[in-house]
């Protein structure tokens, strides 16, 4: 069984009434046009990557400092339980641990969130609402319960406060 070359001639190839050479330029119009697509492509994917990599470096520690908020709450509300006079080396030492977390958390880009009096939902989360009390307006941050964090310019946890509703 011997394979014999199937030959075909141009006139198979190209359609009878077109010209070869319309039909070939034609066919080059197209594949430059893919060619412009796929290096546009590659671009994007390019800077697509780029954009990815810096996110990761710069968003990398994101996990760690959210473990490292816990830490943070548990010192402050040991600063805020001990008896200065009973216990002043004790505190003096969880105040100096408190500040030296904060310090590390701030270099690495996290800060407190700044709670204002009105209430921001991009920064914040109502866990409960009170009547308004009076000298209060309605919308107004009555408690913190839980302090917020950003790590750069992205919340790493949301503030948690009481919020004073109209009735």
């Amino acid at each position: 069984m011997t394979e014999e070359p199937i030959e075909e001639s141009e006139s198979e190839v190209f359609e009878e009434d077109e010209d070869p050479i319309e039909a070939l330029e034609a066919r080059v119009g197209e594949l430059e046009k893919e060619l412009q697509y796929s290096a546009a492509e590659m671009v994007n994917v390019r800077q697509r990557a780029a954009r990815d990599r810096s996110d990761a470096i710069r968003y990398g520690g994101m996990s760690l400092a959210l473990k490292m908020l816990p830490l943070l709450d548990s010192l402050e509300k040991a600063l805020e339980a001990v008896d200065d006079e009973e216990f002043g080396s004790l505190s003096e030492g969880v105040r100096l641990t408190l500040e030296g977390a904060r310090a590390a958390m701030e270099t690495e880009g996290v800060v407190k969130i700044e709670v204002g009096t009105d209430f921001d939902p991009t920064t914040m989360e109502a866990i409960a609402t009170v009547p308004v009390p009076e000298g209060s307006d309605p919308g107004s941050v009555i408690e913190i319960v839980e302090v917020g964090y950003m790590y750069h310019d992205r919340i790493l946890r949301a503030a948690r406060v009481i919020v004073a509703e109209d009735q």
